[in-house]
């Protein structure tokens, strides 16, 4: 079986900066504030363990250089080089590469990168041949990727021995500025074909409205500032459910961003890892609050790299408080974490609680990816 590998390089970059993506000059910006390449070590954890399990002969099909030739070299995987980059990659290195691989009939493209990656790529293979998508991105809406990349090598795995089902999957995308903006313009760009293993494959992101779940986040919010008059320093993670809570403040929330509050008063608005950090490096007494992304579950891993597996591993498992409405919590049966730090996502696994409402909290599973 023929395996065609795409690795964005860039993919996920501008996350832990508070850039919320690295669509055009947003690169540039991001590498200014010592942003890291993040993709190469997800699809290398991905590659890893597939080639530690038991598999069929298959035949690797790549891109030179950062695109993919690079891993592989490294970890001795022989391959093809299907497509050459040249110099810095771009939208259209990807396209390209997928028609490179389209013409050496690969059976499957693995990917790693982000939702643009997943719309780039679907705009040339289609549902032509099924795609998967290792998570590296900061967006991650659609429904093409594995929900983390260990869960990729696994789904992969499956796909290989043919005892795994394929579906038709969304391919979202937003609009990057207006994100940025605070505007949340979400599309749906094409449908692939992915394979699907349950809890591995991710669903694309939804919302939730009616009136009970307005009720709810004020319910929500109402707890939420008697609990935050502790003193603490509060780190409100994104979503309308965080929103609710600073409103009840009197604070207007970065929807999209994370904000620092402290003793009823903003902070810092659309604060990036390094605002975090300093916060915990004045010894200052810090407090996480965030919510399960809708029908995916994810509390971290997903749109808040911001709160990175150092400001989680200094702030402390038990100073993380995790909240969501009755309806949200009856859609998402589990909920994920994936940080990038194997030895993180384990601590944070198992149960947690829940806030649901005004004094009230349910027990959920947290899984590791």
């Amino acid at each position: 079986m023929k395996i065609g590998v795409v690795l964005n390089p860039i993919a996920g970059m501008g996350g832990a900066v508070g850039l919320k993506g690295t669509d055009g000059a947003a690169l540039g910006r991001a590498i200014e504030l010592g942003a890291s390449p993040r993709s190469p070590e997800r699809i290398r954890n991905t590659l890893l363990r597939l080639f530690c399990k038991d598999i069929p002969s298959i035949s690797i099909y790549s891109c030179s250089g950062s695109m993919g030739g690079d891993i592989l070299d490294e970890l001795g995987i022989p391959h093809t080089i299907a497509y050459v980059a040249n110099g810095e990659t771009s939208k259209q290195d990807t396209m390209d590469a997928c028609r490179s691989l389209l013409s050496e009939s690969v059976d499957l493209v693995l990917f790693c990168g982000g939702d643009g990656t997943a719309r780039d790529i679907c705009s040339v293979v289609g549902d032509s041949v099924p795609i998967l998508g290792i998570p590296a991105g900061v967006k991650m809406y659609s429904s093409v990727f594995a929900v983390s990349p260990n869960a990729a090598a696994d789904v992969l795995t499956s796909f290989l021995r043919g005892d795994c089902t394929l579906r038709e999957a969304e391919v979202m995308d937003i609009d990057e500025e207006k994100y940025r903006n605070g505007v949340l313009d979400r599309k749906m760009f094409g449908q692939a074909t992915t394979p699907y293993v349950p809890n591995h494959v991710q669903a694309a992101k939804c919302a939730y409205f009616s009136e009970g779940e307005a009720t709810s986040k004020e319910n929500i919010a109402r707890f939420a500032s008697e609990f935050m008059s502790d003193g603490s320093i509060y780190i409100l993670g994104v979503g309308s459910t965080t929103k609710a809570i600073s409103e009840s403040l009197g604070i207007k929330k970065t929807l999209l961003g994370i904000d620092i509050v402290h003793n009823g008063a903003l902070l810092k608005a659309d604060a990036n890892e390094s605002d975090i950090l300093s916060l915990l490096d004045s010894g200052a007494n810090v407090k996480i609050i965030v919510s399960p992304l809708g029908a995916q579950g994810f509390i971290f891993g997903r749109g808040n790299h911001q709160i990175s597996p150092y400001v989680l591993q200094r702030v402390g498992r038990e100073n993380v408080i995790v909240v969501g409405t009755p309806q949200k919590l009856q859609n998402t049966p589990y909920l994920f974490v994936d940080t990038g730090d194997h030895d993180l996502d384990m601590l944070l696994a198992g149960h947690m609680s829940v806030v649901c409402g005004y004094r009230l909290a349910a027990r959920k599973s947290v899984l590791t990816c």
